[in-house]
């Protein structure tokens, strides 16, 4: 493999490809840099295996945490394992923006992986990935009809800004991935604090020039390697069994086309399929060249695309006779579950899902361990969104397994459109929030049944959302011939397979929220996708007044079946007050209370119990632990230590919140033992007389008895006989605190 190195500076950031160093033996190897971001991109073409009906393509996105200087957190295993979320959706960005640009027929395996080498917790790595692949199938023999280009698009104070850090991304409203020719858009994926279209818009064309750049660097170096592209086998429809397919396009599409159930549709069309699999196969019954059921296939593909392709570009007519504009008709419903802690129900058109809301403490939070988790924020998730779609929600036999990549992309969208309106504020709402949506049936557009489902659910649930969230799927039919072009709302699953576009558009009535969008055509322009977003935005408002017919805000009160959490703030100084030597503190208030207690750094405190009165036993304890003392305050203490010269009282159970009552200070009258008055364990009413320079607390008893009229009055001094000053135990020593675990509370208690 030849050497080539080509860099340029974007938006004031070096970004550079390399090859013919690493990865020889690969059909196509490009190192790809963006400051101290580097990322190994490599691609490999096999041979076509036997019976293949689709085009093989895989994506590996390859995390290493040596990238980012991290060992892996588990005690027993270090080696990286499966794939993080982050990872998988990072390959889902890639197999997106390149599976539309490989020949059409194509059945050759292909591999491409993006190995992470070096992560610089400024620049991310997944943008580089894209280019990096895109270049390395460019300057690679396989007959990839790219280059494509990737270019991540932030906003801050109103600015655009092209691949901005982490810090700009957590800082601004907008974090939108473009890839894309330097003509047309191929991919987008976004998330936005209620956006308005008309900024998307704006923001899909500040990425043009950028992307343009990029493919210009891109094929610099493939000139450089000068590496022809080979020819592949193709597997096309026979042009003789097409022809007599053909014949059948009428009788077809009479059980393609009304206002008929999916299951009673394909039960028609697969009718006609099989009596036309029948009739041109007994028709060509001499070809020997070809085999004939499989070309049979491929021709009622093409005749299937062509059928509903043609109907809406020339008349606009759907397959279920809705108008283009039109949603299917959508219904919702709250409260579904009895026991949940919030459920919601989101039906539209065949397309139905359950979501429900499991409401935890903050150490309920799920402690990410991967390579881009830099900050202490980063590492902790407390909200959570997990789909899953089961074989029954399309009428199959399926086993069910571990979630795939389809769930965990579907899952992140849907959690992704509703992060901008969640409560933030920890001490207000300090709950971890699990939602899981169930797909009972599909018929196209689950997962923004599921973004809808789950803010139905949230609200039932009584989460202080700040506004609702609906999404809708965008569909296209584009002519790339004429340019003609014709957006659909709400795309059922057979407008999506013979489609060229699957859009999906989450949002308030103010705003967008979150966009995922891939394309099976090379046509696709800004102008399309501005139709394609006023378009979802009517459909959105629509879904959205459905929504409000069955909830209009939050529920003022949480389920009866979920935790009550308190939170409260303490002097973060007073944490180790609270835990004690090795927990003992902390584990005695939780033994005692049945809470559960998570603690933060910056002195947060979570007490979570469904019994108000053990949880308010709980936090007057903690709040006595850790209160600042002031004098005149008065407290039934215990004896807990006896000196010569006085008896030290523990002011609040359990603590090391100590004062001295000088023995003095025991009675009015002189008393000569200080065990004559108050033994160890004796419970005495003390008031804080002063506290010292040193913080210590001096306290009296006597002053809160009736004084004696006439009688002896003790006048002795109020020191500590010389014994404290001079070395003995201080009434405000401290136990040490515990360590932290993971990046979530400081320190955390369960029952």
């Amino acid at each position: 493999m030849k050497k080539g190195q080509v860099s340029l500076e974007l938006a004031g950031k070096q970004i550079s490809f390399e090859t013919g160093e690493l990865a020889m033996q690969a059909h196509g190897a490009v190192l790809g840099q963006l400051g101290d971001t580097v990322v190994l991109a490599t691609a490999m073409m096999g041979k076509v295996k036997e019976g293949m009906d689709y085009f093989p393509l895989l994506v590996d996105y390859e995390e290493r945490l040596y990238a980012s200087g991290k060992i892996k957190g588990s005690r027993f295993i270090k080696r990286e394992g499966r794939a993080t979320d982050e990872a998988i959706l990072s390959g889902r960005l890639i197999d997106r923006s390149i599976r539309p640009l490989f020949p059409e027929g194509m059945r050759n395996e292909v591999q491409v992986i993006a190995t992470i080498l070096s992560v610089d917790e400024v620049n991310d790595p997944d943008i580089v990935a894209i280019n990096a692949v895109s270049a390395a199938l460019t300057a690679s023999v396989i007959p990839f009809q790219g280059p494509i280009a990737a270019v991540r698009v932030g906003r801050v104070n109103g600015e655009f800004i092209a691949n901005p850090s982490y810090e700009e991304r957590k800082t601004g409203d907008l974090d939108l991935v473009v890839s894309g020719t330097e003509k047309n858009i191929m991919m987008v994926e976004a998330g936005a604090k209620q956006v308005a279209e008309e900024d998307m818009i704006q923001a899909l064309k500040f990425a043009q020039p950028h992307l343009k750049q990029l493919i210009g660097l891109q094929n610099d170096l493939a000139k450089q390697i000068g590496v022809p592209k080979v020819e592949v086998t193709r597997i096309l429809p026979d042009e003789a069994v097409l022809a007599e397919v053909m014949n059948y396009r009428d009788e077809l599409e009479k059980a393609m086309f009304g206002k008929f159930p999916k299951e009673e549709r394909e039960a028609g069309m697969k009718q006609v399929a099989e009596k036309i699999a029948l009739e041109v196969s007994e028709k060509l019954k001499d070809r020997t060249d070809i085999v004939v059921a499989i070309h049979i296939g491929l021709a009622l593909e093409k005749l299937t695309k062509k059928i509903i392709r043609a109907n809406i570009l020339e008349k606009e007519r759907r397959v279920d006779e809705r108008p283009l504009t039109e949603t299917r008709p959508v219904s919702a419903k709250v409260g579904v579950l009895p026991r949940t802690h919030g459920s919601g129900l989101f039906n539209r058109g065949e397309t139905q899902v359950l979501t429900t809301v499991t409401l935890g403490s903050s150490g309920d939070a799920q402690i990410l361990d991967g390579m881009e988790d830099f900050t202490a924020d980063g590492t902790v998730k407390r909200y959570i969104h997990h789909y899953n779609f089961p074989g029954f929600s399309v009428g199959e036999v399926a086993p069910v397994r571990g979630p795939g990549r389809r769930e965990v992309g579907h899952g992140a969208l849907a959690e992704r459109a509703l992060e901008p309106v969640l409560p933030v504020d920890k001490e207000s709402f300090p709950y971890t929030m699990r939602l899981v949506s169930e797909v009972l049936s599909s018929n196209g557009s689950t997962s923004m049944a599921s973004t809808c489902g789950s803010c139905l659910a949230l609200m039932d649930a009584g989460v202080p959302i700040t506004a609702m969230i609906g999404g809708v799927a965008m569909g296209l039919v584009l002519d790339s011939e004429s340019g003609k072009f014709k957006v659909l709302t709400d795309i059922q699953g057979i407008e999506d397979g013979n489609g060229d576009m699957d859009f999906k558009v989450t949002g308030s009535e103010k705003g967008i929220t979150a966009l995922q969008m891939d394309v099976k055509t090379l046509g696709l322009t800004v102008e399309i996708l501005e139709q394609a977003l006023k378009q979802a935005k009517d459909g959105r408002m629509h879904i959205l007044s459905v929504m409000k017919q069955t909830i209009t805000q939050p529920r003022p009160e949480l389920s009866p079946f979920a935790p009550r959490i308190i939170s409260f703030m303490i002097n973060p100084e007073k944490i180790r007050d609270v835990i004690g030597t090795g927990g003992k503190i902390i584990n005695k208030i939780i033994a005692e209370t049945g809470v559960k207690i998570d603690i933060e750094d910056s002195g947060l405190v979570m007490v979570a119990s469904k019994d108000a009165e053990q949880s308010k036993k709980a936090i007057d304890w903690i709040k006595n632990l850790t209160r600042e003392f002031k004098v005149g305050e008065i407290f039934t203490g215990k004896v807990s230590r006896i000196m010569d010269f006085g008896a030290f009282v523990e002011l609040v159970a359990g603590s090391s919140a100590e004062g001295l009552v000088h023995i003095s200070e025991l009675a009015w009258h002189r008393v000569g033992r200080v065990e004559d008055v108050v033994k160890i364990g004796d419970p005495l009413e003390v008031k804080i007389v002063e506290i010292d320079q040193m913080g210590r607390l001096n306290l009296s008893h006597k002053i809160l008895l009736p004084r004696p009229e006439g009688g002896t009055i003790d006048d002795r001094p109020r020191d500590r006989g010389g014994r404290h000053d001079n070395g003995g135990p201080s009434p405000r020593s401290r136990d040490g605190g515990a360590g932290r675990r993971g990046g979530g509370p400081r320190f955390s208690r369960h029952t």
